[in-house]
């Protein structure tokens, strides 16, 4: 069954290497990329609260993640050296770094300041 589009429910890319700036210039609006991994307890605390935010921004704006272990490449491009680390990205240029399970309220001010 695919998930439904259109009920308020906002779907998250996950990225590799070689689909991460393809997506990143298809994206409109304010783009939020979470580095994680599966192993890192804060990543799993942070995940929802990205998710919640996503689906409460009306489309404005689009949660992508990249699995560090998965695409070291990526995390050395944009020198993610701690994990959950969460870049948001406009225009494909990175406008806003977070580094830490940021507090729900840091990040709702990020996405009101440039959604």
């Amino acid at each position: 069954m695919s998930p439904s589009r259109g009920h308020g429910v906002a779907e998250t890319m996950h990225l590799t290497e070689q689909s991460f700036d393809e997506a990143l210039v298809a994206t409109q609006g304010l783009v939020m990329i979470d580095f994680w991994a599966e192993w890192c307890g804060p990543c799993r605390a942070i995940a929802p609260v990205l998710e919640e935010l996503a689906e409460a921004s009306e489309g404005r704006v689009t949660l992508m993640k990249v699995n560090i272990d998965e695409n070291p490449g990526l995390a050395a491009r944009y020198g993610v050296r701690s994990i959950p680390t969460i870049l948001f990205f406009k225009g494909g240029a990175v406008v806003e770094r977070v580094v830490g399970a940021a507090p729900k309220a840091v990040l709702q001010d990020i996405v009101n300041a440039r959604a």
